[in-house]
């Protein structure tokens, strides 16, 4: 729990009370490699700030799953679409590796959010931030060459390179597994 107490301070400098607020919303837990944090058409009504591990959010295409985010230690893995709106996910979220978690729960957060102006601004800043990773994201495809995309991975984001498997890498990507050998032999 400290180091999402840290990762609060990094947004806010929550005071006890805001603290105080927030408790009840929190809990944690612990999940397995391969365990859905949130499956494709359900709701989801938790934030997962994740402490140890990762996971991954991907969406079925046939038979083919396409990876469309990975949320690795102190960071938030969510739907922001379905936590916010209440309506299903088109997503699910998977531990890749074992993972422990803090959990807020929604329906607390929100109410301790009307009751605590502190809690409402830490609210709108987990947004903010999971939203403009998701932008980062999206720019990547719209901006970067495959090869840029991936010298974006290289310098911004290396715990994924060495982390993921190549086949979820490409699909994150939007690159065939045999080019990003090509753009890895390349740059050895």
């Amino acid at each position: 729990m400290e180091n999402f107490r840290t990762y609060i301070h990094s947004l806010i400098d929550l005071s006890e009370e805001g603290w105080m607020a927030l408790r009840p919303a929190l809990t944690t837990a612990r999940y397995k490699k391969g365990h859905c944090l949130l499956q494709e058409g359900q709701v989801c009504n938790k934030l997962f700030f994740i402490s140890t591990g990762y996971c991954r959010a991907f969406y079925r295409k046939g038979e083919q799953e396409v990876n469309t985010n990975f949320f690795f230690e102190s960071e938030i893995a969510t739907n922001n679409d379905s936590f916010w709106t209440g309506e299903k996910s088109k997503f699910s979220i998977q531990a890749c590796e074992n993972i422990s978690t803090v959990i807020l729960d929604r329906s607390i957060l929100l109410k301790a959010g009307q009751e605590n102006h502190e809690i409402a601004t830490l609210g709108r800043l987990c947004l903010h931030q999971t939203a403009a990773k998701l932008e980062s994201h999206a720019s990547l495809f719209k901006l970067m060459t495959a090869q840029e995309r991936y010298g974006y991975l290289e310098k911004h984001n290396p715990v994924m390179l060495q982390r993921v498997p190549l086949n979820q890498l490409s699909s994150y990507l939007g690159i065939a597994r045999e080019t990003i050998s090509r753009i890895r032999s390349r740059r050895s």
